[in-house]
């Protein structure tokens, strides 16, 4: 029995790149992002018997888009919810390219932390659990999670074993797709970062 797991980072929105959103409420997908996911919906294999979201409406609305292809209903589950940017949720990337901070932990994820924030450590150990244990209740099942770009990039290393400080390595583009399959010999990564036609 085989189960997949697929990671699909939220669609677009506008103010993707610009600031970092965290969990800053009433971050909609736009236009563009509704199309990405409506694309992305078309490359999912097998069938999914289980979607699940974050909590942050950006994550929510590409999951019910993706669940109404299917006719699922969308599951919320904490696990999947975006890392904790603490003092920088709603700032800039153009104002934090001068915080010291900023540029610290961009080097050294491993080690630092947003302030009042999240590390990855925390976020990579919290949905790892979580995708652990829906391939332990789920066999032989395809599910879908949306989530974000560091909760899917931490899941990522962990199952390819890429350290922290190498974040910058892994890229999670918006509606994409990253699989994991379990199967008898264990959780291995299948595929990541396949991204939506431009």
């Amino acid at each position: 029995m085989t189960t997949t797991i697929h990671l699909i980072r939220h669609g677009h929105h506008p103010l993707l790149r610009r600031v970092l959103c965290g969990r800053m409420p009433g971050v909609e997908l736009d236009e563009q992002g509704c199309r990405e996911v409506e694309m992305c919906a078309a490359l999912i294999d097998p069938i999914p018997s289980l979607i699940q979201s974050s909590p942050q409406l950006r994550a929510q609305q590409t999951a019910g888009l993706l669940a109404a292809r299917y006719g699922l209903p969308v599951e919320i589950a904490p696990a999947l919810d975006e890392l904790d940017a603490g003092d920088w949720t709603g700032r800039s990337f153009a104002e934090l390219d001068a915080d010291p901070d900023w540029r610290r932990w961009n080097a050294q994820r491993g080690s630092c932390a947003p302030p009042n924030g999240e590390s990855m450590a925390s976020v990579q150990q919290r949905i790892v659990a979580h995708i652990e244990h829906l391939c332990r209740e789920h066999a032989d099942a395809c599910i879908v999670l949306t989530s974000h770009a560091e909760p899917i990039r931490a899941a990522i290393m962990h199952y390819a074993r890429i350290p922290f400080d190498d974040f910058l390595s892994i890229e999670v583009a918006p509606a994409s797709i990253s699989t994991l399959v379990a199967d008898s010999t264990g959780l291995k990564l299948s595929q990541a970062n396949r991204k939506v036609p431009v």
